[in-house]
């Protein structure tokens, strides 16, 4: 899962990725201004956004507020120094999901961010279907006739980018921001290897991942399709 870390202390931002990524398996993309966040929200996709609201130049409050005038629905956790019951209903009124105030255990944290993303997924789309093929958002397994794939993380993750944009083209750098946004060792070639694995894995499977010539790969449904 992808987290947005928008935090201006460079220490303590460091901290949380290790800590997030050891504990919870999580990526963890760092934007130490709200402005640069605002910019990577709209090019990218995150599960979950992690907001300081003591920010400089524009501060977390005014980030929350025009993140929901755009109804961006991704479940924001806020950071706070401050721990006023005011505070917290007005952040909250903004567009806040939680709280969790400094200092904390990182081991909190992860699962209060677990719990976000599940309830966001959950309300709306418990289980993704194309097809036969059935993303089950709980537990996080994509199954064919109620038995899982066994799939790599990588594969897992290339694989549920294709199923939220089925029908639609997904280009070869938005695979490779989802499965490993930080990762040099991996290159957009690399992206057709992964592809041709699933493509394998998907034999039997109502579904195929077509190629799109200049545009990158689209999943669809089999049944139906031309020749």
């Amino acid at each position: 899962m992808r987290i947005l870390l928008i935090e201006d202390e460079s220490e303590l931002a460091a901290w949380l990725a290790r800590g997030l990524a050891r504990h919870g398996g999580f990526m963890v993309d760092w934007a130490d201004d709200a402005e640069l966040a605002e910019r990577r929200l709209a090019v990218e996709e995150f599960d979950a956004i992690i907001l300081d609201l003591g920010l400089p130049g524009m501060d977390g409050h005014e980030f929350l507020r025009r993140l929901r005038g755009r109804d961006d629905r991704c479940p924001v956790l806020v950071l706070t120094a401050r721990d006023s019951l005011t505070e917290r209903i007005g952040t909250l009124h903004e567009g806040a999901d939680d709280f969790m105030h400094k200092p904390f255990a990182i081991g909190e944290l992860e699962a209060r961010l677990n719990a976000l993303i599940r309830r966001s997924r959950g309300r709306e789309h418990p289980r993704w279907i194309l097809g036969d093929l059935v993303l089950d958002i709980g537990s996080q397994r994509f199954l064919h006739r109620d038995e899982p794939l066994n799939l790599s993380p990588r594969e897992y993750a290339a694989l549920k980018v294709l199923m939220q944009k089925a029908g639609e083209p997904v280009t070869k750098q938005q695979i490779l921001d989802r499965i490993s946004p930080d990762d040099t060792a991996i290159n957009l070639e690399a992206i057709e290897v992964l592809v041709h694995r699933l493509r394998k894995k998907l034999a039997g499977v109502d579904v195929q991942i077509v190629t799109l010539r200049g545009m990158g790969y689209c999943l669809e449904p089999t049944h139906g399709a031309p020749d």
